[in-house]
């Protein structure tokens, strides 16, 4: 293993309660990038010297060697940044399946998000740029806000505003310069997702693909009645399962392209030796992080 970033949902597996738990003792860590050192004499899609990446959750990658199957691994492009090799696999994936799933967006068509500076989010917010879509980004208050929203502009987000300012009437005011959303991808739930939800335009949809706020997500009826609204739930490593590993080493490689043409950058992330790797998950769990935390063997 090379490198393997610290993600919430890692988190929430240690903490027992994931879709996906595997059996005890076991290694943390669902995705990460390593270099094949030896393959099996039967092995015909790796081979040594290959950069690969996990396919498959629950396997531990926080760890400096591995034995996988061949099956498990998807081989990546050398010239792949590391730390967007290591982050590829989760994040960016289900940011581009969330925009490309569930309605069909058209250039200049928008785009509202919450959680907007963690991993997908910004995902999101480059992707979502490069295929012509324009986003609203909800974000927490925080005492550098302005200097997260600079940075999130920087990565081609078209309008940067709070979870208080998503509440004010003054909102609608926003899409008079831009269409509404047919599109709402939720992370957070609770009193947030009921504001993506009123944003949405008649029939749209809102995606819910985390509960970083612990709360259920609440529609008001008249919302379901007349506006229509669909609410759907995207989990990617129900994906996978649901699709062949032809299809994910091809969704890898459109990632990829993104990567090359300087369309998709890793989040900001802080090295950590594996060793100290306490602080790495304390550091994880902190409000207001904007950094992911990635472990480097």
């Amino acid at each position: 293993m090379l490198a393997a970033p610290v993600n919430p949902s890692d988190i929430n597996m240690i903490q027992g309660n994931y879709g996906i738990l595997p059996k005890l003792p076991a290694v943390g860590g669902n995705e990460g990038v390593g270099q094949v050192v030896a393959v099996g004499s039967s092995v015909t899609r790796v081979k040594p010297g290959d950069l690969v990446i996990l396919g498959t959750a629950g396997l531990g990658t926080w760890r400096t060697e591995a034995v996988f199957s061949e099956e498990a691994l998807v081989a990546v492009p050398s010239d792949i940044p590391l730390q967007s090799a290591a982050t590829l696999a989760v994040n960016p994936c289900t940011a581009y399946r969330m925009l490309m799933d569930f309605e069909q967006l058209k250039p200049g068509d928008s785009v509202i998000q919450n959680a907007s500076n963690s991993g997908v989010g910004q995902a999101v917010i480059q992707i979502a740029a490069a295929l012509g879509l324009r986003t609203v980004n909800v974000v927490r208050d925080r005492p550098d806000l302005q200097k997260l929203t600079d940075r999130l502009k920087g990565l081609g987000a078209e309008h940067v505003i709070t979870e208080e300012e998503l509440r004010k009437p003054e909102m609608k005011n926003l899409f008079k310069d831009m269409p509404q959303p047919r599109l709402a991808l939720n992370c957070v739930g609770g009193k947030s997702s009921t504001e993506l939800l009123r944003c949405l335009a008649p029939r749209g949809t809102m995606v819910t693909y985390g509960g970083m706020a612990k709360q259920p997500v609440t529609v008001p009826v008249s919302l379901l009645i007349f506006k229509d609204l669909k609410l759907r739930g995207f989990w990617m490593s129900q994906w996978k399962t649901d699709h062949s590993p032809d299809q994910f080493k091809e969704l890898i490689f459109t990632l990829c392209d993104f990567i090359r043409r300087g369309q998709l950058t890793a989040p900001a992330c802080s090295e950590v030796p594996l060793q100290d790797h306490q602080r790495a998950l304390e550091s994880s769990m902190q409000p207001f992080v904007s950094t992911k935390q990635v472990f480097t063997m």
